[in-house]
């Protein structure tokens, strides 16, 4: 697949499904080529048709995050094939919930190196090229859990927690070269894993929220859109809280 060089590359991983896949569309619809990133290939491939459909550019690459540098050489593998990395929107995330004391060393360590340690292996390659065109934004999805805390989740939290201070490191390295690093920190959102919560959790998740709703996927890439635009220039080092005033 060849794409004009002009064209701007957008990375999103866990783009097959929920917030990653209206990221992507969104920022597909934006003019950026959208680079898929996820581990099913079929989902991807169902992502990508819709996107075309709608006039958008899209590619897809599967990869398993929880390979130690496999998604480091996928960015370079994308970079070689299109000559540019200008977004890199770093979604992808997983669960091992359980309180601490029972929480073992497998799950601790699964949850970290792919919500975490990945996202510094990408990143560390990715603001090669974005160094090199002065341009680069790199916007990670954290979470409001690593900003409160939840009980059960010490590893998520903690992973969470720690793509904050990667973030504003970011913004504090590479500013100077003309890249900017935020994270977003999403509530309650309306996915596929908030689907699987029984009606009476639902109900009461949705008590504690002053809007009184879960966030949609689309309220999500909305501001990652604006973060990637030229009008997010100027915003750095920051953490945008999306949570329909809950930690407010």
């Amino acid at each position: 697949m060849s794409t004009d060089s002009t064209q701007k590359v957008a990375i999103v991983t866990g783009a097959s499904r929920g917030i990653g896949k209206a990221i992507a569309e969104k920022l597909a619809k934006d003019g950026f080529l959208a680079a898929l990133v996820a581990r099913d290939e079929e989902k991807l491939s169902t992502v990508q048709k819709e996107i075309e459909a709608g006039g958008g550019v899209a590619c897809t690459h599967v990869c398993d995050l929880a390979q130690r540098g496999a998604f480091g050489a996928l960015i370079e593998q994308i970079f070689e094939e299109y000559g540019r990395i200008d977004v890199l929107v770093n979604n992808a995330g997983m669960t091992r919930d359980g309180l601490m004391l029972r929480m073992s060393d497998e799950d601790f360590d699964e949850v970290i190196n792919v919500n975490l340690r990945s996202v510094f292996e990408g990143c560390r390659v990715a603001v090669r090229p974005m160094m090199r065109g002065r341009f680069g934004r790199i916007i990670n999805i954290t979470s409001v859990s690593g900003i409160s805390g939840n009980a059960g989740q010490a590893n998520y939290a903690s992973s969470k927690a720690g793509l904050i201070g990667l973030t504003k490191t970011i913004a504090k390295e590479f500013g100077s070269k003309g890249i900017t690093s935020n994270a977003i920190a999403p509530g309650f959102i309306e996915t596929d894993m908030t689907a699987e919560l029984g009606e009476e959790i639902r109900k009461g998740v949705e008590k504690t929220v002053p809007l009184r709703r879960y966030g949609q996927p689309e309220e999500i890439a909305s501001a990652v859109s604006f973060l990637a635009s030229d009008g997010g220039g100027y915003i750095t080092g920051q953490v945008l809280v999306i949570d329909g005033g809950l930690t407010c």
